[in-house]
């Protein structure tokens, strides 16, 4: 016998033998079955849902625009800021 074909019945014997052995579980299964009897269906229960109420977003504020004082005064911090890094 060639390796070629002692592959191949290899092959056919585990496909056999697998088919026989899941037959064999289905009829065992289906044994079971039968002698548990009819199966009682269960009703199914609707759960209730719970609606979220909205909760409202606290209030934005406003903002406010700086007057030109202000604005100036910004102006010169960040130029002695910018400036004071050069120096150094």
């Amino acid at each position: 016998m060639s390796h070629a074909s002692m592959l191949k019945a290899r092959r056919q014997h585990q496909k056999t033998r697998k088919l026989l052995d899941v037959a064999e579980k289905k009829a065992k299964k289906l044994a079971k079955l039968a002698l548990a009897g009819p199966v009682a269906k269960k009703e199914k229960v609707k759960k209730v849902r719970v609606k979220k109420e909205k909760v409202e977003a606290p209030e934005k504020v406003k903002k406010v625009k700086l007057s030109k004082e202000e604005l100036g005064r910004q102006e010169s911090k960040s130029k002695s800021a910018a400036t004071g890094k050069k120096g150094s």
